[in-house]
């Protein structure tokens, strides 16, 4: 194989994301070289772009342009009653494709762990704020089934004891230790039909 810096980096970059290795950088990267047309400056050119304008919002979590400011904070359309919380952008994604939910989102960007993330890393003092400001009367927690997304949960539900929302957890459906971005829209459609409250 050539030893071209350029094309080592740009195999070892692809190789960091989700579900891909060496090898399946390399086709990749394979395929942008020969259709540098087609492909390569029109990604370039857009991920100059993301990288430009798109971030994350400080008080719900989701992606955001700054050009047209944060959609799920300032909905036009309706206002709603229910916040759904997840952990991450993807899980929110899967929420939204599945069409089970409408109302506002809010995105953790992690869960409480004893490795890592702090409990101050995410955005649940934001989370406050918002059920306070917008009259939430239900947040819906929709984390996952694991040691880690229950924590949190529990922590949330703490943290929501002195607004007047009504707080539940995702129920029937969410296998233990399931991720919600892996599940599929019927198993989604009943962990949200069948929700309860979160007890103490």
């Amino acid at each position: 194989m050539q030893n071209i810096s350029e094309i080592d980096e740009l195999i070892k970059l692809i190789s960091k994301l989700p579900g891909l290795g060496p090898k399946s950088a390399k086709r990749i990267v394979l395929k942008l070289i020969n259709n540098r047309d087609e492909l390569v400056k029109p990604i370039a050119n857009t991920l100059a772009q993301v990288y430009k304008n798109v971030t994350r919002c400080n008080s719900c979590g989701s992606l955001k342009s700054n050009l047209n400011g944060c959609i799920n904070c300032e909905s036009l359309k309706e206002k709603y009653t229910k916040i759904c919380v997840v952990e991450d952008i993807a899980d929110q994604w899967s929420i939204e494709s599945s069409n089970i939910f409408q109302g506002y989102f809010h995105i953790l960007g992690g869960t409480i762990s004893s490795v890592g993330q702090r409990k101050e890393d995410l955005l649940i003092n934001s989370l406050v704020e918002r059920v306070n400001r917008d009259n939430i009367e239900e947040v819906i927690l929709a984390t996952s089934a694991t040691v880690e997304g229950q924590t949190t949960a529990y922590y949330i539900r703490d943290s929501l004891k002195n607004t007047n929302a009504k707080v539940t957890k995702l129920a029937q459906g969410l296998p233990v230790g399931g991720e919600i971005e892996n599940l599929d829209d019927g198993t989604l459609f009943s962990a949200f039909k069948n929700r309860t409250g979160l007890k103490s």
